[in-house]
């Protein structure tokens, strides 16, 4: 409809010209440039001043039907552009809340008194379509102060190229190392790097600003770092690059701690620490991280894991469906399927949700547009949520490219089995999604793939799930590189790691891109490349900073220290203390059936879903799986926090428990400073250093028979209370 009218109006108005400026390709663009078109102004949902324009434009025939046809045609005077209701507001000749966007007599003002003078002509089928815009230099090396102006050149498909420089938006992704000024020209502010992005028509360019460290470095520091493969090649290219020194190697007893919470979720015993302190084998850490890939925690800790991403919750789920759903996940963890067999099986799964625990995902997930939105999400890492409703601001995917990717998933039905809480799975031979701007449904399509054919029968899911998965896609390898290395490291090649949007570099492209090929040149087995990571000298760096690298957060100079997952937390209390927790459901019947509590041993990492009562769990951070987004756990530190560690039932009660840790070794007949020794052996995974002991041994030996298990449980809340328990360093 909007269409017809605009070639309506166009057919009726004699100046229409074809060397008018274009409204597709210099007007809509001017309009977004000066934030017209922005979520601040007119491209607000329900405009500004009853003049609503799409967000940056991105429907071009709805909005220039706004523009001459609204405000009872006073927006443009063709006899008379300068009477024009657009150029007065936006010159601030007569009243605008937005202010003076531009001057009379500039070329921005000219270019619209033109196109005015014109005829106002809209859009046209003929018009030239911009495929890409590019920015030069696309990465460039300044020092503090400096200034480097930027130019952006569009590529459209006839073959035409322009240096719309002046027409882009700019925004700056680190504005403490550069910022820059509407014209393109960037000013360094501070050291580091960071990343400048330019806008244009729906198409972005990213471009990178390295300023490097003025400090001196420590002596050494690079050549004392010897790489052991692909990632320390590129990290410490990176860290030459900015001149930031590596941290030096870390001491076994912060690897083996470290590396037993990153990979399963589990202290390591005092036996277990004891053995490795004492191994002076070279080559033990391999053999440690061999080891810890085939331990059985291995499989409580990631299939934990992939039920936060894939929001195993028996709230949302009938109890034996989330019990098949978590089961599917258990059991391709402990068979080690490969990632893209592992997506695959899950986004094609047909038939019982009891048989098929994979089914369960379209249960949570049953319109068309929250799967595709939640695959997106999942497995590319990356969110398409802001398309559905115009073009995605930050990103390149447009309206029309998310309800194509929406229909792939329009076929998929549920309906009841023959069993109680059991549902069926199928794919439809008919039925679409609908693109509500034009009326029609879009041809099912992968986000930048080929369209599929919209008269087939065969499931749809076939063919995304072939594109989605193929190692040359460039985002699924990506994303859950970048999600595993999130794991090991705290920090994300891309932060946060379900945000690996174009505006939104990794802080290290070439390794990430290194890592993902080798992900895929490995056939996704998840283990080899945890494998890399764990063998790394990067991993292994000193979680201690050196002058140099203090602020270093984003290129792995060191080890970032980090609170444990609220989960690991809470079992590495049970597990030091001996003390084990009850996990009580709450699930949303009351009427709870006997057995549905899970036994005592339950470790937290080990239960199904989160639907559990438990203080200690949801004050440090533990997700509620109702959407799929990092940002439902939090490791952000409170005042509860502290105080619960500090007075908290969950650490008192397990250390006053009788029969517990504390018990066992006052039983055992050890004297005070081997029990000293066992104390910091479980709780810090290291052996107390000399003042330590002595000061230890000295208060346990100077407490009276009946006050001896009270000093204990002091020592043991003191060990348990601080960073070196609480975090991981």
């Amino acid at each position: 409809m909007r269409l017809a009218l605009t070639l309506l109006f166009a057919a009726c108005c004699p100046a229409f010209a074809g060397d008018a400026p274009s409204f597709r390709n210099q007007v809509q663009p001017m309009l977004a440039r000066f934030g017209c078109s922005t979520g601040a102004c007119h491209g607000a949902a329900a405009g500004q001043g009853g003049f609503k324009l799409s967000l940056l434009g991105y429907d071009n025939y709805g909005d220039h039907l706004t523009i001459t046809h609204g405000a009872n045609g006073r927006r443009v005077v063709f006899e008379d552009p300068a009477r024009s209701l657009l150029l007065m507001k936006a010159t601030k000749t007569v009243p605008h809340k937005g202010g003076e966007k531009i001057k009379t007599g500039s070329p921005e003002y000219n270019l619209l008194a033109d196109w005015i003078a014109a005829g106002a002509p809209g859009p046209q089928e003929s018009d030239a379509r911009i495929q890409r815009i590019e920015i030069t230099p696309g990465h460039v090396t300044l020092k503090p102060g400096a200034k480097q102006p930027l130019k952006v050149t569009a590529f459209f498909n006839d073959g035409r190229t322009q240096d719309v420089t002046p027409w882009c938006k700019y925004t700056a992704g680190n504005t403490s190392v550069a910022t820059i000024d509407e014209n393109g020209l960037v000013k360094v502010s501070g050291e580091g790097e960071g990343t400048i992005t330019a806008w244009f028509l729906s198409r972005l360019s990213v471009a990178t600003i390295t300023v490097p460290f003025e400090h001196p470095v420590v002596a050494g520091a690079f050549t004392a770092f010897q790489p052991h493969n692909f990632i320390d090649q590129r990290v410490i290219e990176k860290l030459r690059e900015l001149n930031v020194p590596p941290s030096p190697r870390c001491s076994d007893d912060e690897f083996i701690r470290r590396a037993f919470i990153d990979t399963i979720g589990v202290l390591p015993t005092a036996d277990e620490t004891r053995a490795f302190l004492t191994n002076g084998s070279s080559t033990k850490r391999d053999a440690l991280i061999e080891a810890l890939l085939k331990r059985p925690e291995f499989i409580d800790y990631w299939s934990y894991k992939w039920s936060d991403l894939l929001l195993v919750n028996s709230n949302k789920l009938p109890v034996t469906q989330m019990w098949s759903y978590y089961q599917w996940i258990r059991r391709n963890v402990e068979q080690n399927t490969p990632w893209d067999a592992f997506v695959r099986d899950l986004v094609t799964a047909t038939g019982s949700t009891l048989e098929n625990g994979a089914g369960n995902f379209f249960i949570l997930h049953e319109e068309p547009t929250k799967i595709a939105e939640t695959v997106s999400v999942a497995f590319l890492g990356m969110s398409i949520a802001c398309a559905k409703c115009h073009n995605h601001p930050m990103e390149k995917w447009t309206n029309d490219q998310y309800f194509a990717f929406a229909n792939l998933f329009a076929r998929v039905r549920s309906k009841n089995g023959g069993a109680k809480e059991e549902q069926v799975i199928f794919s439809a031979t008919d039925g679409d999604i609908v693109q509500p701007l034009t009326g029609k449904p879009q041809p099912p399509t992968p986000l930048d793939g080929q369209p599929g054919s919209m008269t087939s029968t065969q499931d749809r899911r076939i063919a995304m799930a072939k594109w989605l998965t193929a190692p040359e896609n460039p985002y699924f390898a990506r994303s859950i590189t970048n999600r595993v290395w999130a794991n090991f490291f705290s920090v994300g090649l891309v932060e946060a790691v379900d945000d690996l949007r174009m505006t939104n570099p990794a802080s290290n492209e070439k390794l990430l891109s290194e890592a993902a090929a080798f992900l895929a040149k490995n056939h996704f087995d998840l283990k080899s490349l945890m494998r890399q990571i764990l063998q790394s000298e990067t991993y292994q760096r000193s979680s201690v900073a050196l002058p140099g690298n203090e602020a270093d957060k984003r290129f792995y100079s060191r080890y970032y220290p980090r609170r444990m997952m609220a989960e690991v937390m809470l079992d590495a209390v049970s597990q030091v203390t001996a003390a084990p927790t009850a996990f009580e459901t709450n699930r949303r019947n009351a009427n709870k059936k006997k057995g549905e509590d899970y036994p005592m041993g339950y470790r937290a990492v080990q239960l199904p879903d989160t639907n559990t009562t438990s203080y200690f769990l949801n004050t440090f951070g533990r997700p509620d799986r109702e959407r799929t987004c990092e940002c439902e756990r939090t490791n952000e530190p409170s005042m509860a926090q502290a105080l619960h560690i500090a007075n908290g039932d969950t650490l008192n009660k397990k250390l006053s428990q009788q029969g517990n840790r504390l018990d066992q070794l006052l039983a055992s007949g050890k004297p005070d400073d081997k029990i000293v020794e066992e104390a910091y052996l479980l709780a810090v995974s290291r052996f107390p250093t000399p003042p330590e002991k002595t000061a230890m041994t000295k208060m346990l030996a100077g407490a009276k028979p009946d006050d001896k298990r009270q000093a204990l449980e002091d020592m043991f809340w003191s060990l348990m209370s601080a960073r070196d328990f609480v975090f991981n360093h």
